[in-house]
């Protein structure tokens, strides 16, 4: 058993959860659901099973690239969307600036779309587990400016006793 590549796989994994985490701390709550938004919204299910899926996607091309070039450009590209992804949530549902959560995504797309470009001649396979991602990210880009139009700021940031402590999510 190799326990570098373990060892790598778990970071992988560590540095999506913890990327994925800010969702559950700036949740949508009744904000979220009294704001206008498209017909072509998905339904609130869809979400975690979708970022479930693509979180499980964006650990495993990280590993594939840091076992074929360790720890270079592409993975610091890689890290650097983590902390676009982790920042969306922060802006859209925690300080609830639309305007600029949609120029946020915007980042978050390019970052992804960099990780492609980078990934590919390190590994053909990381570059195309990152692709449902940037469909995804290309869609939420849509999604949060539809949603920004429909709702002409501003918006009260979200309050201490909304966000709630990790703790006691658990214990609902």
């Amino acid at each position: 058993m190799n326990w570098t590549l373990i060892l790598g796989a778990v970071s992988c994994l560590v540095a999506c959860f913890a990327a994925a985490s800010t969702g559950a701390i700036f949740t949508p709550g009744k904000w979220y659901a009294a704001l206008r938004k498209p017909s072509w919204n998905p339904p609130n299910w869809l979400f975690p099973i979708a970022w479930s899926v693509l979180y499980l996607m964006i650990a495993t091309a990280g590993w594939l690239v840091w076992r074929e070039d360790g720890i270079g450009l592409a993975l610091v590209v890689w890290a650097i969307q983590l902390v676009f992804n982790a920042g969306w949530s922060a802006v859209f549902f925690g300080l609830r600036r639309l305007g600029w959560a949609v120029v946020e995504a915007i980042g978050l797309w390019l970052s992804i779309l960099a990780c492609i470009v980078l990934f590919a001649p390190i590994s053909a396979w990381a570059a195309w587990l990152m692709v449902p991602y940037l469909a995804w990210v290309s869609f939420a880009v849509v999604l949060t400016y539809a949603v920004w139009r429909r709702n002409p700021g501003p918006h009260p940031v979200m309050r201490r006793e909304e966000a709630g402590s990790l703790t006691q999510r658990a214990q609902m």
